[in-house]
This record gives C-alpha cells, sequence and structure tokens, in this order.
C-alpha cells in the first residue's frame, strides 16, 4: 500500500525542526508521499524548504483566509515567487473561514478572488479551505474560477454540496473528519464521492482520525483516514490508496515517482 498525504503542516511549530522523524513514521505506515501546506510568507517558505530537502515531498503556498488581512504588495510579490518554485505543485490553502474573526469578511473573500487569478495566470490547481462559508466558498469559485482544478481540502459537507463542487471541477479530500462516529454526511459523501476524484489527508497536527482522536495528528495517521474511507466505501483499502494516490499526483501535475 502506498498513500499520499495531501494536505499537511510538517511547516507547523508543532513539527519544525522534527520532521524527518514523522516522515520516517509516515513511511512505515505506508505514507510515502506527502504535500506540506503554507498559509502565509514564513510557512510558505518552510513548506519549500521541506519540499526542497525531502523527495517525495511537495509544496503548496497561498495565503489561509485568517491571514488575508496581512496580504499587501509585499506579500503578492513574494507569493509570485514562490509559485514559481519547482517543488510547488498548487496555491493554498486559500478559501473563507467565518468561524474565526481574525479576518474581515470582505477582506477575506476579496483576497481569496484575487488568488484564484493568480493560480490561474500560472496554470495551477488550488487547495480550498472552507469552514462555516460554504455557500460565498462555492459562489466565488463557481464565479471567479472557471475551468480551473483544485481540492476542496478536508470536505465536511454533505452529498448535495459534494456534487455542486464536483460540478466546479473540484476533487474531494477528507481528513479525520470522516472517521468520526457522528459525521454522517461526511460518510455519504465518502460512499459517493466518484473513485477517480477522491483524495485523503490528515491536515496534520489538526484532526486526528479515531483510534487517535484527540491526540496531536501527523502524516503517518493517514492510514488511519484511508481505513476509514475504504470502510464506508466498501472497498479494500490498497485499491483505494492507489486511486488517491494516482487522483492526488494527477491533479498536482506529479509524475508518480513511488512504483
Amino acid at each position: 500500500m502506498k498513500i499520499f498525504d495531501s494536505h499537511t503542516h510538517l511547516n507547523d511549530e508543532a513539527f519544525w525542526g522534527n520532521e524527518e522523524q514523522y516522515l520516517k513514521h509516515a513511511q512505515k505506515l505506508g505514507v510515502v508521499a506527502t504535500a506540506q501546506v503554507g498559509s502565509n510568507t514564513l510557512l510558505n517558505e518552510r513548506a519549500i524548504k521541506l519540499a526542497e530537502k525531502y523527495s517525495n515531498t511537495y509544496a503548496i503556498v497561498g495565503w489561509h483566509p485568517e491571514d488575508a488581512k496581512d496580504f499587501h504588495e509585499a506579500e503578492r510579490t513574494k507569493l509570485m515567487q514562490q509559485l514559481q518554485h519547482p517543488r510547488v505543485v498548487a496555491l493554498g490553502e486559500i478559501g473563507l473561514d467565518y468561524h474565526w474573526d481574525t479576518s474581515p469578511q470582505k477582506v477575506q473573500r476579496k483576497v481569496f478572488e484575487e488568488q484564484i487569478e493568480i493560480a490561474m495566470k500560472n496554470k495551477l490547481p488550488i487547495a480550498i479551505h472552507n469552514r462555516e462559508a460554504t455557500e460565498d466558498t462555492y459562489a466565488i469559485l463557481k464565479n471567479v474560477g472557471k475551468n480551473i482544478d483544485g481540492v476542496m481540502h478536508s470536505f465536511n459537507g454533505n452529498v448535495e454540496w459534494m456534487e455542486k463542487f464536483l460540478d466546479l471541477g473540484m476533487n474531494i479530500s477528507f481528513s479525520g473528519v470522516a472517521s468520526f462516529k457522528k459525521t454522517k454526511d461526511v460518510h455519504e459523501a465518502v460512499r459517493q464521492v466518484p473513485l477517480d476524484r477522491i483524495m485523503v489527508e490528515t491536515d496534520a497536527p489538526y484532526l486526528a482520525p479515531e483510534p487517535l482522536r484527540g491526540k496531536q495528528n501527523e502524516p503517518a495517521y493517514a492510514l488511519y483516514v484511508l481505513e476509514a474511507l475504504a470502510r464506508h466505501r466498501d472497498m479494500n483499502p490498497d485499491v483505494l490508496a492507489q486511486a488517491t494516490y494516482n487522483n492526488t499526483c494527477k491533479l498536482y501535475g506529479i509524475e508518480n515517482e513511488e512504483n
């Protein structure tokens, strides 16, 4: 079995300086590739450093909605430079977060739209963060992100919304939320998402899956997310792992280096 953790944060303070041990642990559990996701200048730089240092590790850079208020001209210029790096495979995570009040919603929407346009100009896919802002996230993607490829990271909606995002060209990535017992809408989305559009992630250090819920998450635990998805779909985990791996490589434009 080989698993691609399509969205994780070894660039976070929780891991920084010890990322090699976490990657080794991931390898032991079959997690052979990771995408390290940034959210501001510092974390974008760290994501790129990790991608430069470790094989089968890639960087996604962008400005998170919580940091949107700080996305000014200098940061925009820096992001444009970072997007040219050969180990950067997507722009993200970008989107809307109406749960936390760290950036005004109007600013979040403006920065989200601007980054979609930047991604389109650079012919890069996007990784979408959506928390308590589904209607606005969908509207912006529909109006601004025409014909752009991307992924709804840590999807936690119902089948109806999943189908709407699929129709826009998005892939659907599931995190440990899909392993939680009470997230019935997410379980149903897992069952119904097309096999060629499903991805798996940890979003570490957040959202540790069962049976480790409440603990610090890490890329190795993508195995437990994958196993939960396989149970919901009544699939062989090895077959599902291969499909999610291939889907992630396809979206991010990565040649399958792990054979």
